[in-house]
């Protein structure tokens, strides 16, 4: 039928019939020898045909109502079973067929006889051929007669050909198909033709039909009956089944399933049969595959059930998805068990194929968004119902992970692979070998898995869910399973995402259009929507993270990674809408994580990955987990870096991929910042760490620039990266720089997250001097920069947290800090705000505040930043502070000592600006706070020449206070009332310093208050230097002050000042300073702190000392002159008492100089300056320093010093005249003058008490001072002379004696003392006695009732004559005697050694004065009664008894010469008043003092000269010689026991008795022979004399001898025995001594007795005399020549005895 025209034309029927014609003669010809009833048929068939032609005009309706007829020649051509006869048979009838004239009966015969042949087994090609022209072309085969039709095709399917089978199968398939299409074009006839719905059965069962349509029913029985083949079973409506294959049935079924979704939906029958008949027999069919494990059972005999058969198997998976895909609505609780089992078929235990394709069936389901939304709204989002959607994303990950984690499972190619090494037919991954283009693949911890590309984007192609030929599994190969469960991933993705997307902003614009119509209501979308999507998202988040997390660490490959990074992008970005943090943190996390190294120890991101790892989620025994990545990828490194840890840990590596990562993480930040939240902390942490990995180093603004590697050659970049660096540093900016489109809460959370991140790095650099990670600072400044046009909303924090990092320890960090808080200031305050910042004053404040706050910081570095800003915002916006003055002051002048010398420089240029340019601009309100600054740089102690300079600057400010004066106080004056309201308005006093002075008058005080503090700096200089300028400015611009204000000068602030330097003088360090620094040398006058401080206190009293004397009369008016006097002289006191020499002389010098106020000047006495000076009270000390200018700037302006002073201090120079009043005060000024100098005295006198230890040596007061303090008495006497009584003298005394008890430290002894040997005074001694002389003078003069003083001045003078022999003790500290102090050898630190003076030269002086002053006043009566002459005997008894113990042999020879002048002049006055008695107690004083000098104890010196000892005898036969001329002769007058012991002592004089210590050859000189000779022959003259008055005196002479000459007696014989005994051994050397003492005793009284009158000699001495000489005749025989030569003297005399008997006859009688 090669013509194209239609089948019904005239032309094809008429060709038709010609065919028809032509075939049956054919047959006749065919069957004419063999078949003759055939031949017939045709033949008759011929006829037949002709007649319809002929008779007919509807010639196809006629045959086709004939075609039984007309089709019977052909059916019996076909039983012929001859193969031509049949074939040209079965082609005829298919023409009939194909031109549609085959009529109901005819078709059955037909089907009947094709029946046969197919038992037959004949023809059988040919036979499907006509089945299917049959049932194609008409509708005419129905019920049993199509059944029978399809029975034989599925027999025919069943045959031995394969051709033959095949082409059944898809002539079954076409036929089925059929069927189904007949049933659908029959429910269009029927459309619109409404119907009464079938009644309800409750058990439907097959019969219920009934009510279906012809083709409906043929289709339900033919479903019907492939359900119960599939299953086994009988079929109802296709009899004559021989035999089926369920694969066979699945496809049927699954192909009618998917085709004709309309009529299972429509029909309730049919939806009945899907329910009740397929899913039953699916779950059936799927149990084995449920229950196989792979490798449980035992290869040996598998049970041929049991095991998973592929076709069936993938057959089923097909049915399912199309069920799922076409009927879930139907069958939700069914498909929610399908589904369940889909997803366990994905078990690592199942075989790889059955995984492959459920793997692939999965896919199906990923593409298709709005299906898995149902699934999440039936299942998901149902209470006890299975989380399908859920069990799904996570099965596919635990697949993924699965793949992983058993590596080639079930592929034998792979399985004798070795372990780690590449399965043979995968691709070893790139850079193995060179030139070879890396396969994409995924690689993990070993596993090494190929990616394919499975299918187009969006489309699920399947490739095992196809191979429908494929009876036995096919050998998965390696990869495919993970390419399509990745693309699987990627489009359920893609399709949620998308899906979400779209119907989120739908609604945005709705509301929008809402918002329009109506802008009131705020109405909120239905939460419908928004609950199913956050489910979906919240179902499927983790399974999606777990799964992309793996193969985004997995990917080798750039393309898939971009695709897994796109995909955690989207998510990411949707939860972020969504409002889903913990899932949206997740990802973000997942990112992050990749772009860093692998194992990168970075808290946020581990934090928040703890809290993931913690979720396993189980999916029917298997479990999700998140894996952490392990990257042990072959990757392309690019970059080596140092990681961003506390301890440095080498270095980590960055990857192609980490960078890929990082350029998704800022593309997540830079499109999605506004939904980030929260999660901006992820995200900024990572970039961070990449940052600081890559080497970006933040650059001006902040921005980030590729740096030089700060920390040495640990960063290593490919070109590779270098390219892209700038890029990245680029997006990094731009990312910031959005930050002006955020909306106000995004911009805060960006804003917080980046100071947390700060505040990270800060901790991580504690305690390293490492560079510090400075990107969050680096951006905070940034996006502060960009914001500014709403910079008050994020100030605060940007500002506040910004602080804190300037107080980072490490150096970098802060100086970042820093950097970034100055540069936002500068930029904040140049940029145009609006309302511009002048008008604006809070904003202004707002915005210089954190200035302020740096100040807080300790660092030197950021306070260096800061005043550097400073500096260029007065430079820049200097003009328009305004307000903001006190705030900038406050930060200029927040130095601290702590904050070295450049930090003080910086901020001191800044003052010096200010006070150079801006003073006149500023509010005078802040005038106060400049000198307060300035003040501060004074006391500064980091560096001295600012320190100076900076008092120069207060030299300048007082003079801007000078010169605009006026308009200063008239602004004060306005500013105080309106504070003075305030305070009134509160109810509080005003709180101002120095509050009831006039303001003005209080700017001066704080000035002076200012240098007060200045000068009592610890450094002397400055101290200098501040002393000269406040004493300069009070003189210079005082006059200014209003007198009550002269008051607080006096009392606040110099007596204030003078109470500071007095307490910091007396607790100065007594260190020694080793050196000023350098090379300077100290001298050592100033060595100490203390000595220093000794400087400023000597300055400041004299200074103050000044004031008082140039201002006395402004200071007289105050009314409180007489205290501050008083105070004035406690401060010159308490100066004079300190325990540094410099300082009390100097204020015995100030105490000079207010004592002198009142002596007159001459005026032809001030020829010089300096003298007017002088006469202005300015002590010499001072002039000379103020003269100096002071470093770098005169001090003194044009008019020079004394103009100036003279300006200042003419009218109070004009003292008024004396009156009454003032003459009164002025004696009450000199007596408390008085009393001051008596404490002074006693206190810098009274020896230090016995408390000190020996260790620490007590202060002790210098001789000049001393001196001086001595020398004020004369003058002060002159004023007070009135009325100084006994009890002053007497506390004049004490102090004079103290100070003369002063001794001296040996290292000044050389300077002060004379040499030893020379008798002169020092200048105290003489000071004192010139006191005592005044004093004497004026009592000489003075009224009779002075002359009491007297007896006290004698007892003054003779203390001091007895420091001849015992020098004063001071206290109890030791004095060496000056002849043995160690000149020489002081050694440092040991304390000084004190020497005593010479007193000697002192005492002797004295005793001059006394023996001249007695001379005056021996016969004034007090001196009589108070027995001045007993004193003065009782005192020089001391030396005289010493006599040569003496310290000095001056001393007792002085004695002796002043106690005979004394008693030259004493004794007369003692006879004339013996009868009063007041000498009674004299003469036993002079009795012990005459024999203790000449019997002393003391024996003189080994060295003394023969001559010496004869002067020395001279003296003692003096004093005998007075005895015998001035006292014996007076016996009458004088007491008799006086008389008696004067006896004694003369007969002890006359025996010889003397030490042991003489050599032989000195022993006659040291015999005192003289002396002897004299007492004996006084004691003779006396004793014997004929003018005995009283007959004792000559008895006590008489015994006297009688007892010497009895002695002499003893000795000498004892010593003749003694020799006789001792043979020719010498006998002791004393005993010698003694007897040659006798032998000279014995001649010496001879010479006595001669030289007296016979007559005074009783008889019995002469007897005893005479009775030695026997006893000396036997001393003759001894050995000793000394002896022998003592003897011969002794027995001279006894020539006179020998005289010629004398006869006894007296008278001439015999």
């Amino acid at each position: 039928m090669s013509t194209k025209m239609s089948t019904s034309s005239p032309e094809a029927v008429k060709k038709l019939l010609e065919n028809m014609q032509t075939d049956l003669r054919s047959l006749s010809m065919e069957c004419k020898k063999k078949f003759p009833p055939v031949k017939e048929a045709a033949e008759s068939g011929i006829v037949k045909i002709k007649t319809i032609a002929a008779r007919n005009t509807d010639i196809l309706a006629t045959l086709k109502e004939n075609s039984s007829e007309v089709v019977q020649p052909f059916l019996m051509g076909c039983g012929t079973k001859e193969p031509k006869i049949t074939q040209l048979c079965l082609a005829a009838i298919q023409r009939l067929m194909s031109h549609e004239v085959v009529s109901e009966a005819a078709a059955g015969n037909i089907i009947n006889m094709l029946w046969q042949l197919m038992e037959n087994g004949l023809e059988e090609l040919k036979l499907l051929q006509t089945v299917l022209v049959l049932l194609t072309t008409n509708t005419v085969v129905h019920d049993e007669v199509l059944s029978k039709a399809i029975v034989l095709c599925f027999r025919l399917h069943f045959t031995k050909d394969n051709i033959t089978n095949n082409t059944a199968a898809a002539t079954v398939r076409q036929v089925v198909t059929v069927v189904f299409e007949r049933m659908v074009a029959e429910d269009e006839r029927f459309k619109g033709i409404v119907e009464l719905p079938p009644p309800v059965q409750g058990n439907t069962n097959r019969r219920s039909v009934s009510t279906l349509r012809p083709s409906a029913k043929d289709a339900y029985m033919l479903f019907q009956d492939l359900c119960q083949l599939v299953n086994a079973d009988a079929p109802y409506w296709l009899v004559g089944m021989t035999e089926m294959t369920r694969t066979f049935g699945l496809e049927l079924l699954e192909s009618v399933l998917n085709d004709f979704p309309g009529v299972f939906l429509q029909h309730q029958e049919f939806s009945f049969l899907l329910k009740e008949r397929v899913c039953p027999l699916v779950i059936k069919l799927f149990s084995p595959n449920i229950k196989f494990r792979q490798g449980s059972s035992s290869s040996a005999s598998p049970a041929p059930v049991e095991k998973p058969y592929f076709p069936i198997c993938m057959r089923l998976l097909r049915v399912v998805s199309v069920l799922i895909k076409h009927y879930y609505s139907l069958l939700v609780t069914e498909c929610e068990i399908f589904l369940s089992l889909l997803v366990k078929f994905l078990d690592g235990e199942k075989p790889q194929w059955l995984r492959a394709v459920a793997v692939e069936s999965v896919h199906r389901l990923c593409v298709q968004p709005h299906l898995l939304r149902s699934f999440c709204q039936s299942y998901d989002m149902k209470q006890h119902s299975t989380k399908v959607f859920r069990d799904i994303v996570n099965a596919l990950g635990s697949f993924i992970q699965s793949l992983f984690i058993v590596p080639n499972a079930g592929n034998p190619a792979a399985t004798n692979a070795p372990a780690g090494s590449y399965p043979l037919n995968g691709t070893p991954p790139g850079g193995q070998g060179a030139g070879l283009t890396a396969q994409a693949a995924f690689e993990y911890r070993g596993t090494w898995i190929p990616l394919m590309t499975v299918s187009v984007q969006g489309s699920a192609k399947a490739t095992y869910l196809e191979m429908l030929d494929k009876v036995e599994p096919p050998s998965i190969p390696e990869g495919y399973a993970m390419s399509v469960a990745f693309s699987a991933l990627l489009d359920l993705v893609r399709g949620i995402t998308s899906m979400i997307e779209r119907e989120l902003a739908k609604e945005e614009e709705e509301s929008a259009v809402r918002r329009e119509a109506n802008p009131d209501q705020n109405a909120q979308p239905e939460p419908g929507a928004h609950l199913v999507w956050e489910e979906m998202v919240s179902a499927c988040w983790c399974g999606l993270l777990a799964a992309l997390s793996l193969l985004l660490d997995a990917s080798t490959d750039e393309t898939a990674t971009e695709n897994i990074l796109k995909a955690e992008l989207t998510v990411a970005s949707l939860c972020g809408r969504l409002g889903l943090v913990t899932p949206r943190d997740a990802f973000i996390t997942a990112i992050c994580k990749a772009s860093l190294p692998p194992h990168y120890a970075l808290t946020v991101l581990s934090s928040n990955a703890a809290n993931l790892n913690n979720k396993t989620y189980s999916i029917q025994g298997q479990s999700v987990q998140i894996i952490s990545p392990s990257s042990e990828s072959h990757q392309q490194v690019v970059a080596v870096g140092q990681p961003l840890t506390v301890q440095p840990q080498g270095t980590v590596v960055l990857t192609a991929k980490n960078i890929q990562c990082m350029r998704t993480l800022l593309n997540l930040a830079h499109c999605h910042g506004a939904v980030l939240g929260t999660s901006w902390q992820l995200v900024l942490a990572t970039l961070q760490h990449l940052v600081w990995i890559l080497g970006l180093k933040p650059g001006v603004g902040g921005a980030l620039k590729p740096g030089r590697a700060v920390e040495g050659p640990s960063t290593v970049l490919t070109t590779a990266v270098m390219t892209d660096l700038p890029v990245i540093s680029n997006i990094l900016s731009r990312l910031f720089e959005s930050s002006q489109y955020l909306d106000d809460v995004s911009l805060h959370h960006l804003i917080n997250a980046l100071c947390s991140l700060s505040l990270e790095a800060m901790e991580m650099a504690y305690g390293t001097n490492k560079e510090p990670s400075l990107f969050a600072v680096a951006k905070l400044l940034e996006t502060g920069l960009v914001n500014m046009d709403r910079i008050e909303i994020l100030w605060r924090p940007l500002t506040g947290h910004l602080l804190e990092v300037c107080q980072h320890p490490n150096a970098r960090m802060r100086e970042w800090g820093a950097e970034a808080v100055t540069a936002l200031i500068k930029a904040s305050l140049a940029y145009k705000h609006n309302p511009p910042l002048a008008q604006n004053q809070r904003l202004q404040l707002l915005l210089l505040n954190p200035l302020k706050e740096l100040s807080n910081v300790l660092h030197a570095d950021i306070r260096q930043k800061q005043l550097e800003s400073v500096l260029q915002i007065l430079q820049s916006q200097g003009d328009s502070l305004g307000p903001g003055w006190p705030l900038v002051l406050g930060v200029i002048g927040a130095i601290r000592n702590d904050q070295g010398e450049s930090l003080i420089r910086t901020a001191f240029q800044c003052l010096q600006l200010v006070v150079t340019d801006f003073l006149p601009t500023m509010p005078c309100t802040c005038l106060q706070i400049v000198v307060e600054v300035a003040g501060s740089f004074g006391l500064q102690n980091q560096e001295l020449n600012i320190s100076l300079t900076s008092i120069g600057l207060l030299w300048n400010i007082s003079d801007y206070f000078f010169q605009r004066g006026e308009a200063i106080t008239q602004e004060l004056e306005r500013e105080e009332a309106v504070l003075q309201k305030q305070a009134q308005e509160k109810g509080e006093p005003l709180n101002r310093p120095f509050h009831p002075a006039p303001p003005f008058d209080c700017l001066w005080l704080c000035l002076y208050a200012k240098l007060g503090e200045l000068c009592v700096d610890p450094r002397p200089a400055v101290r200098k230097s501040a002393g000269q300028t406040m004493f300069s400015t009070i003189a210079a611009h005082g006059t200014l002050l209003q007198q009550p204000t002269w008051h607080i000068v006096v009392w606040k602030v110099l007596f204030h000042l003078l109470d500071c330097v007095r307490k910091s003088s007396t607790t100065a360090d007594k260190e020694k300073i080793e050196s000023g620094g350098g090379n300077i040398l100290i001298h050592h006058s100033r060595d100490t702190a203390e000595k220093q401080w000794a400087e400023t206190w000597v300055l400041t009293l004299a200074g103050v000392a000044r004031i008082f004397n140039t201002r006395r009369y402004l200071l007289q008016q105050l009314g409180d002159f007489f205290k501050a006097w008083e105070v004035l002289l406690d401060h010159i006191q308490s100066a004079a008492l300190s325990k540094n020499n410099e300082v009390s002389l100097a204020a015995l010098k100030s105490f000079q100089e207010i004592l002198q106020i009142g002596t007159p000047v001459k005026e032809s006495a001030l020829p010089t300056e300096a003298l007017a000076l002088a006469a202005l009270g300015v002590p010499p000390v001072l002039i000379d320093p103020l003269g100096a200018s002071g470093p770098g700037r005169p001090l003194l302006r044009s008019d020079s010093m004394l103009e100036r002073l003279t300006r200042y201090s003419s009218a109070e120079l004009q003292v008024p005249p004396p009156g009454e009043e003032s003459a009164l005060e002025d004696s009450a000024l000199w007596w408390s003058a008085w009393n001051t100098w008596y404490r002074t005295g006693t206190d810098s006198t009274r020896p230090p008490g016995g408390g000190t230890g020996t260790d620490r040596p007590s202060f002790i007061p210098s001789q000049p001072f001393l001196t001086a303090l001595v020398q004020i008495f004369p003058a002060l006497y002159q004023h007070i002379k009135t009325g100084f009584s006994m009890d002053d003298l007497r506390k004049l005394g004490v102090i004079l004696h103290g100070a003369v008890s002063v001794p001296i430290s040996s290292d000044a002894s050389p300077f002060i003392l004379p040499s030893y040997t020379e008798a002169v005074l020092t200048s105290l001694q003489e000071a004192v006695l010139t006191a005592l002389d005044v004093l004497q003078k004026a009592i000489c003069v003075g009224p009779e009732n002075l002359q009491v003083m007297y007896p006290a001045i004698f007892e003054q003078l003779l203390l001091f004559v007895e420091f001849s022999c015992k020098p004063p003790q001071y206290g109890k500290v030791e004095t060496k005697h000056v002849a043995n102090a160690k000149y020489n050898q002081i050694q440092l630190f040991a304390p000084a050694e004190w020497v005593a003076l010479n007193y000697v030269p002192f005492a002797e002086r004295s005793l001059e004065v006394v023996v001249d002053l007695y001379h005056k006043t021996a016969c004034h009566k007090a001196v009589i009664n108070e027995k001045v002459l007993q004193n003065i005997i009782k005192t020089l008894r001391i030396p005289l008894s010493l006599k040569y113990a003496c310290p000095s042999e001056s001393t007792w020879k002085l004695a002796v010469s002043s106690l005979l002048k004394v008693l030259s002049i004493g004794l007369p006055v003692a006879r004339q008043h013996a009868s009063s008695g007041k000498f009674e107690t004299m003469w036993p004083e002079l009795a012990n003092a005459f024999e203790d000098f000449l019997f002393t104890k003391s024996t003189p010196p080994d060295n003394m000269s023969i001559q010496e000892f004869q002067k020395n005898e001279a003296i003692d036969v003096e004093v005998v010689q007075l005895i015998s001329t001035e006292i014996l002769p007076f016996a009458n007058f004088i007491p008799k026991d006086f008389v008696g012991q004067i006896m004694t002592m003369l007969n002890k004089g006359s025996i010889h008795s003397q030490s042991s210590s003489f050599t032989e050859a000195e022993i006659e000189v040291r015999m005192r022979e003289e002396f002897s000779k004299v007492c004996f022959e006084t004691l003779l003259q006396f004793s014997f004399s004929n003018k005995v008055s009283t007959p004792q005196e000559g008895y006590i002479s008489r015994m006297a001898l009688s007892v010497l000459l009895k002695r002499s007696q003893d000795v000498l014989r004892r010593y003749v025995d003694d020799e006789r005994l001792s043979g020719r051994c010498p006998l002791p050397r004393q005993q010698v001594t003694e007897i040659i003492f006798v032998l000279k005793a014995i001649s010496t009284l001879m010479d006595s007795l001669k030289k007296t009158q016979p007559e005074n000699v009783d008889g019995t001495t002469w007897a005893q005399v005479i009775a030695l000489y026997p006893t000396l005749v036997e001393c003759i025989t001894c050995s000793s020549t000394e002896v022998s030569s003592a003897l011969k003297e002794a027995l001279g005399p006894f020539k006179d005895f020998m005289q010629p008997p004398v006869s006894r006859v007296q008278n001439g009688e015999s």
